[in-house]
This record gives structure tokens, sequence and C-alpha cells, in this order.
């Protein structure tokens, strides 16, 4: 793409500079058979982000980012709900939507590493106004994922006392993600990469725990293997008795999947800030899809192997809002198999994990905010960056939304997370379609313009069917999570509004958005697929890598590269 007056740096220091570009007056042009960006001719807000995100970070936050307490406490209620075969179906089934979606996420952010990409797609791709509603609906899906997680740390430090007041702990974990996220992204990047590695590890050990527990290698050397598949049974029943029982058991389980497995938007968010993303994130993305697929689908079939449906004691624990590790499946196993000391360790690592994944919300959703306002779809001061490349303002914003976890107070913490669990069900699985529809735009783009999808850095398989099996499926799902409520007898307001509330406020979004500033669908032809492409080309030509400071920066470097 031909830019007049642009001295690009060497660096990132290019993306201070101003881009004049093409007179949208005059026809497009060819450059190497492509046609050129017809965007405005001067940008007036610059990303002034800085690339510092290492391989490492970008594979642990990929990974770490969507391992929360949902893996280890949440689906316990999933087995209670639908039984173990349910809960392992649910799983491998969601895995394979959460593969369709992170195809198309894959091939347009790895051609395009901007900040903040699958929202600004959804503009550039299909309509500003369908831009404007994806940003605001992923915007508030993180944000709210935030007091979701600080509930969740509270209600886990409670498993060893109640001494500490719960204003306390949500203050001192709303300060810590202050400092965590104020600081330059590549603190930020240090912080997640050893929570995350912490996650792993977890779930690894859980994994070899129960494969050891299950042949006997317990205390009172119980060989169960598979018992409870068939006593009490493989699928439960729930609200109803028969297959329709057993079939809306399965149903839960499928939503609780939607919720617990996250797709490719944790790595996508990064792009704009990782060291030679062409290179890095095509390997980020898969090597994010197959180990998350393994940790979910491997974590769902244990819980059904180490605990049984109608067990009481677990039953009893998310009755009764008991803290922490206690409502775990894995540590109600310890603790019937005599395992005395490995709960605490267990409670401590899931600690960790809640951390660590509302620090990875608050990075994601003040990201989301900087790419609405970088697109002049949010008050243009929410641009504004410090030294370190952090956006300020944005930062602030989320964790003034934070303080939302301070309900709590006043209501049963089960009631408040659960709350918050159908808020952002919804509004994720929002964000899905938008993604696999953006990507239908992007892919008809692509051959009306001409463009080879084989010269792109990243190819998706199966496409454009990868992407059409995940619009339908995650489109459907997000009218089901809360079909609950419409049951004899569920009625419930509040839950209501939380599962659905997202779902009317898209279309508001974007049907007021495009009668305010008359925006229109965008045709394949006139999707601008050059924008910002001369900055990421330069910057891949004349990137220079970062010296590894010491051994174990270049070990790991290596390891999860």
């Amino acid at each position: 793409m031909a830019s007049t007056g642009v001295d690009y740096a060497a660096s990132e220091k290019y993306r201070g500079k101003e881009d004049v570009i093409v007179d949208p007056e005059k026809p497009p042009y060819e450059v190497d058979g492509r046609r050129a960006s017809i965007t405005p001719s001067v940008r007036s807000v610059y990303d002034s982000t800085h690339r510092k995100l290492k391989p490492r970070h970008i594979q642990l936050i990929g990974i770490g980012g969507t391992i929360g307490t949902a893996l280890y406490v949440q689906i316990g209620k999933g087995l209670l709900n639908g039984g173990p075969a349910s809960l392992f179906l649910a799983f491998t089934i969601w895995c394979t939507f959460i593969l369709a979606v992170t195809l198309c996420m894959a091939e347009m952010v790895t051609y395009l590493p901007i900040s903040s990409p699958f929202i600004r797609f959804a503009g550039r791709y299909v309509d500003d106004a369908f831009g404007v509603a994806a940003g605001w609906n992923f915007f508030v899906f993180e944000a709210m994922l935030v007091p979701f997680e600080i509930v969740a740390c509270n209600v886990i430090i409670h498993f060893w006392s109640d001494v500490v007041p719960a204003g306390a702990i949500i203050a001192i974990t709303i300060v810590l993600y202050a400092i965590i996220n104020l600081m330059a992204v590549k603190w930020y990047g240090e912080t997640e990469f050893w929570a995350a590695l912490g996650k792993v590890l977890l779930i690894i050990g859980l994994i070899i725990f129960t494969f050891i527990a299950m042949l006997g290698g317990n205390p009172i050397k119980d060989r169960y293997g598979f018992r409870y598949w068939n006593n009490p049974g493989s699928f439960a029943e729930l609200y109803k008795t028969g297959s329709l029982g057993r079939f809306l058991g399965f149903l839960q389980c499928l939503i609780l999947a939607s919720f617990t497995i996250a797709g490719p938007d944790y790595v996508s968010m990064a792009a704009g800030e990782t060291e030679n993303p062409r290179v890095v994130m095509p390997r980020a993305y898969n090597a994010v899809f197959y180990r998350l697929t393994t940790f979910f689908v491997l974590g769902s079939l244990c819980v059904g192997i180490n605990v049984p449906y109608d067990d009481p004691t677990l039953i009893a624990a998310f009755k009764d809002s008991k803290p922490g590790a206690a409502a775990s499946p894995y540590v109600v196993a310890m603790n019937r198999l005599g395992i005395s000391g490995l709960p605490h360790v267990v409670n401590a690592m899931v600690l960790a994990s809640a951390f660590s994944a509302g620090n990875s919300y608050v990075y994601c959703a003040s990201r989301s905010l900087f790419g609405l306002a970088l697109e002049g779809k949010a008050p243009k001061f929410l641009t504004k960056c410090t030294k370190q490349g952090v956006p300020i303002y944005c930062v602030g914003t989320v964790l003034v939304l934070a303080l939302l976890s301070f309900l709590q107070l006043s209501e049963n913490s089960a009631v408040v997370l659960q709350w918050f669990v159908n808020l952002v069900t919804a509004s994720q699985l929002i964000n899905f379609s938008v993604m696999c529809f953006t990507f239908l735009r992007f892919y008809k783009a692509c051959q009306v313009q001409g463009i080879d999808r084989n010269t792109l850095p990243y190819k998706g398989i199966c496409q454009p069917f990868a992407a059409y099996y995940g619009l339908v499926g995650t489109f459907i799902m997000t009218f089901v999570g809360g079909y609950t409520v419409f049951l004899k007898g569920n009625w419930d307001i509040p839950t209501f509004l939380f599962s659905y509330m997202m779902i009317f406020v898209f279309p508001v979004l974007f049907v007021g958005w495009k009668l305010l500033h008359k925006t229109k669908f965008k045709r394949a032809h006139e999707i601008d697929l050059l924008q910002d492409l001369e900055e990421i080309e330069h910057y891949t030509r004349n990137f220079v890598p970062t010296p590894d400071k010491n051994v174990w920066d270049k070990w790991f470097n290596k390891i999860f590269s």
C-alpha cells in the first residue's frame, strides 16, 4: 500500500506518526493486484500501546486466561445436573464449536494483528454499527467477569477462615489488579505467565491424581475406576423424568461448557501488543486450542470419575454455598479417600487461578474499550496511554465497574455468582457469533477482491464451513442459556434479565448507531482489507528480536513458542 508523507521507524515507534493514506475522492488503485485502502486520509487517533509481549506470554495468557474457578469448582454443578456422560459429551461437543471460532479468528488476526482486532474487524468488514454493538457487548462481557472472579476469590479465601471481612478481601483484590494493570504491559505478561503456569500445573496434577486414585492408589485402596458411571449412572435427570429429563441435564451441561470454555479472544486481544505477531500468533492459536481442549475435555471426564452425581457432600456444598474448594469435586473426592493436606493445596491453587483470571479480564476489558475509542466509538479521552503504553483511563473504567463485586455484601455469594454467569454467558456467545459472521464477510471480500488465502500468514481449514458451523451453534445457544426461567415454577426476574439482557441490548446498540450515523452494510468489494496493513508489514520486515535477558528467559521462550 502506497502511503505518502510517512516515515515509519523500525520498531513500534511508527505508531505515533500521521498516516496520510489515500484521498477518498479518488478511485481505488491496485498494489500487487490488491485493492488499496480508501479510508479517510488522515487518522486523528493513534494506537500508543507497545509490542512487549513475548511468545511465552502469549501462549500462557491464551491458556491461563480461560482457566478460572469454573474448571475446578463450578464444573461440579454440571455433574449434579447432567451426570458424568452428559458432562463429558457437552464439553467435547462444545470444543468443536470453539475450534470453528478459533479458525475464524486465527486467519483474520494473523493477517492484521492490531489492538482489539475482532471488535474493529466487525466494523470494517460488516458495518460500523455492527462493530459498535460487538465492541460494547464484548466490553460488558469482559468487565462483568472481573467482579465474578473477585467474588470467587473472596469465597475461596473463606475456605480457611472468616476472620478477614469480605469487603476487605474485595478491596485488596481490586487494588492488586490496579497495580498490575497500570504497570507496563510486559509486567502484566510476566504476572500472567507465572500465574497461568500454576493453573496448568494444577489441572495436570488433578488429571494425574484422578488416574492414580481411580486405579487404587489412595489411602483406602479403593479401586473405583468408572464405578460412578454405572452406579448411580451416566446420565442424570433434571426437571423432568425419562429421556426428556436426561436431555435437559445434558443441555444444562452444554450451557456450563459454553461459559467455561473460552475461545481465542484472549490471544486475539493481545495481538496489538505482541512481538512479531505474524510469527507468534499462528503458533499461539494452534497450541491454545489443543491444550485447552485437552484440559477441559479431560477435566470434565475426571470430575465424573471421582464423584457420583448424587454425592450428598457435593450437593450440600452447592446448596449451602460452601466456600472455595469445599465445593470442588476433586476436594470432595480427596476427603472421601482420606487424603489430608491436599485439599488446602488445591484451594490455594484455585485462589491463584481465580485471581489470575480476573487479572486477564481487566486486561481484555480495558483493551476492548481502548479499541472502541480508537475507532471513534467510545470517548476519545480513553485513547490516552501512559509512557509505558497502558490505556490508563480504560483500565480505570474497568476497575470502577469491578466495584459491583461489593454486591456480595448484601446477597448470597452463590446468587451473585450466578447473576454474573448468566450475563456473561449470553455475551460470550454473541461474541462468538460475531466472530464467525465477521469472518464470512472477510472470506467473501478476499474472494471478490482477488486475494489468495494461501498467501495469508494463517489459512484456516474447512472454511467457510467451519464459520457457518460455529455461527449456527453459538447463535442458537445464545437463546438457550436462560431457558430454565420459563419452566413451571422457575420464573425469576433477575435471572431472566441477566440471561437475556445483552440479547436485547445488542440490536438496540446496532439499530441506534445505524440510525444516528446512517451507516451502511459493506458489500464485499467495498470492504477495506488494507487499512493498517502497511504498518504491520513494515514492522514485520524490520523486526529485530529483543535479546533474552537470561538463560531462563531463553528456555521459556523456546518451550512456549
